[in-house]
């Protein structure tokens, strides 16, 4: 019996050992709770009776120079599921098509997100960008709807459509590459939209703002009992173009409705080089990467045409370039302006005969210039020879880039021995010929010959064109100012090359190719040109700069229409409506946005 009492007592020690270490640990365990992590639990029970609904901030919006937005924000509003207390498993279903039905949704789809936000717990969007029309239609129908919460938002809206296209860009949502390169701390978050062209890309981080969210208290059938805080969003700077609203907007639709609707426009401020009108057709209208949700009335094809001919199409000049070997022949001094050239229709360049575009008779300088003679040129250039036509291209920056800010802007192509010789191939007469009437294998940009209608106008002057002016902050109202006034190269003539220049150029407008742009109170300067292509129909170009009667010019520009046979009839038509646009004539009013 002693032996028996004696394992029995070794028994009961044991078991009071055990249960003074159990209660020790669960006391330790409450201890943890009630004092170390209360904190911590307590932000978890909060978190079952709360919801966090991020709101997305307005972007900032994109204004022309006078004042008209051009890339804006519209009301939206999102659709979300709380889970807590929503209808049970069996009754999702059921509930999706419902709801689905009013939103012109699959079914699928929705309960597909309806089921993911039961079984997390979590706030689930449903369906995003709705319009104020739908949902002021579903806030009479959200107490029928246990878990159903619409947020109010906004979407990016541009209320020109294809106005500027090129140049605005458009926004989308993130891919996951892009996603791997943001910054959380940045407040990006997987739905959020971002800058995927255009300016909306470059100028990313300052048209975004910052986000804002809505902290919910729901009971527990997941209904909103209130608005436990209401985080403002802050929107984005406002970004400040050079753009001309009225030149673009006539630009855009005078190449819309032009003979073949392709071609590009540019328009330059030849004082400093601030670009007023960028138009690429055919253009794009950036709404359809953000529309509203539930007005979509079929499948939406977001194939566009991003190319942006003004700054990356490269053709021949054609007649354009005559006024460069105008230029480098006065600027020689072996240019008698006065002395006439027969024009029978044909020069006989001793290996082959070179054909005129028209039969001309005796033409001088001022002539061959304003009927854009090809055999008044052909004579000059086979007297000058090709080095200083060449020389002249390289003044006027031909070649090389305009240096504007814009992605995939090309260089185009300069034309003449010099590169020949490199090459150790020969240079022929022929070659001598085509240069002087800018063909051959001589390639610009419509912007290029902008610029070099710019630098024309400011007699020397060649800038960088820049389109965008200035940056506002929403939050501050300061102001960062972006564009600036930057000569890259001065092409030094002598004061009589361009006072000659402009003589030939205001005849080509006033009893020339370049009639169409014959405004009466403005001082217009032009030249025509049409381009040859062996694939097809010959290209037209037109170039001009004007200022009104007794002041230095103001604009620049440069037109070419894709396919259009004549400079004088495909492009003439469009540098009118864009010179009278800018200068407020006919049906055109500054500013306006009719």
């Amino acid at each position: 019996m002693a032996v028996t009492k004696i394992h029995f007592n070794g028994r009961l020690r044991l078991l009071f050992v055990l249960t003074v270490i159990a209660g020790g640990i669960i006391a330790a365990r409450l201890v943890d709770i009630q004092v170390f992590k209360h904190q911590n639990y307590v932000q978890l029970a909060e978190r079952n009776r709360t919801q966090i609904l991020y709101q997305t901030a307005p972007r900032g919006r994109i204004f022309t120079a006078d004042g008209i937005a051009i890339a804006s924000n519209a009301p939206a509003f999102s659709l979300y599921y709380l889970s807590a207390g929503g209808p049970s498993g069996e009754k999702i279903p059921s509930f999706s098509e419902e709801i689905a039905s009013r939103l012109q949704m699959a079914p699928g789809v929705l309960l597909a997100k309806l089921e993911e936000g039961r079984k997390t717990g979590k706030a689930t969007l449903l369906v995003e960008s709705l319009s104020v029309k739908t949902a002021a239609a579903l806030q009479e129908l959200l107490q029928y709807y246990p878990g159903l919460y619409l947020l109010e938002e906004t979407k990016r809206d541009y209320p020109y459509q294809t106005l500027a296209s090129h140049l605005v860009g458009y926004i989308g949502s993130m891919d996951e590459r892009e996603w791997k390169k943001r910054d959380v701390s940045t407040g990006y978050r997987l739905t959020s939209k971002v800058g995927k062209n255009g300016i909306e890309k470059k100028f990313e981080n300052r048209l975004k703002g910052k986000d804002g969210g809505v902290y919910l208290e729901v009971d527990y059938r997941g209904r909103v009992k209130r608005i436990i805080q209401d985080k403002k969003w802050a929107a984005g700077s406002d970004v400040y173009l050079t753009l001309n609203f009225t030149v673009q907007k006539a630009a855009e639709e005078a190449l819309k409705n032009s003979k073949t609707g392709r071609g590009a426009a540019v328009a330059l401020d030849p004082r400093n080089g601030a670009v007023l009108a960028l138009a690429s057709a055919p253009a794009y209208n950036p709404n359809i990467f953000v529309p509203y949700t539930d007005e979509l009335t079929g499948p939406v094809s977001k194939r566009i045409d991003e190319y942006n001919l003004a700054v990356q199409g490269v053709y021949p000049p054609a007649s354009t370039f005559k006024v460069i070997t105008a230029a480098a022949a006065l600027e020689e001094g072996n240019l008698d302006i006065h002395r006439k050239i027969t024009c029978t229709g044909k020069y006989d360049s001793g290996p082959r005969v070179f054909k005129c575009w028209g039969t001309h008779g005796p033409v001088d300088f001022f002539d061959g210039m304003s009927n854009s003679c090809d055999v008044y040129f052909y004579a000059v250039a086979s007297v000058l020879g090709p080095a200083p036509i060449e020389r002249m291209q390289r003044k006027f920056m031909f070649g090389r880039p305009t240096g504007i800010d814009l992605p995939g802007e090309k260089a185009g192509n300069i034309y003449g021995p010099t590169r020949r010789a490199r090459n150790k191939t020969y240079w022929f007469v022929g070659d001598t010929l085509n240069l002087s009437i800018g063909q051959g294998e001589l390639l610009v940009t419509p912007i290029k010959l902008a610029q070099f209608a710019a630098a024309l106008a400011s007699r020397g002057n060649v800038y960088r064109p820049y389109y965008v002016d200035k940056i506002v902050s929403n939050q501050t109202g300061k102001e960062e100012k972006i564009g600036q006034r930057e000569v890259l190269q001065v092409a030094d003539l002598k004061p009589e090359t361009y006072d000659l220049l402009y003589k030939a150029l205001k005849h080509t407008v006033d009893d020339g190719t370049a009639r169409r742009v014959k405004i009466k109170g403005l001082n217009v300067y032009a030249k025509t040109g049409t381009a040859q292509n062996p694939h097809g129909a010959d290209h037209g170009w037109f170039m001009a700069f004007a200022g009104r009667e007794g002041e230095e010019p103001s604009i620049a520009l440069a037109v070419f229409v894709e396919f259009g046979e004549g400079g004088s009839s495909a492009a003439g038509p469009i540098a009118r409506e864009m010179l009278e646009a800018y200068f407020g004539l006919g049906k055109y009013t500054p500013g306006t946005e009719s």
